[in-house]
């Protein structure tokens, strides 16, 4: 697999743990009262978070993508449903098709 590809695949999972945290856990904590899905929820996504920004270092620093670009998906990444764009962004500049959690 490719760094790229690699990169995809860490955007796209990061991507859903996020919009788990926000639309599941969150209002598991907040409207139910179940305190602990946050805290399982949010140390999932930490953890795939730190991969996802050393997967885009990873790729900044072999040269695929420029330093705008690098803090361009940085923010997207902060912003529900940004990894989704972040995708789309990655398949028009490298001409390449978004990577399926089932070619794994």
């Amino acid at each position: 697999m490719s760094e790229l590809n690699r990169f995809g695949l860490f955007n796209k999972i990061e991507g859903y743990s996020y919009i788990v945290l926000l639309f599941v856990a969150m209002p598991l904590k907040y409207v139910v009262g179940i305190a602990v899905a946050t805290k399982i929820f949010g140390s999932i996504h930490g953890v795939l978070f730190i991969l996802f920004c050393y997967q885009l270092f990873k790729i900044y620093s072999r040269g695929f993508i420029t330093k705008k670009e690098t803090s361009l998906y940085l923010f997207l990444s902060l912003i529900p449903f940004g990894s989704f764009y972040t995708e789309k962004l990655l398949s028009r500049r490298f001409n390449v098709d978004p990577i399926s959690i089932k070619e794994i």
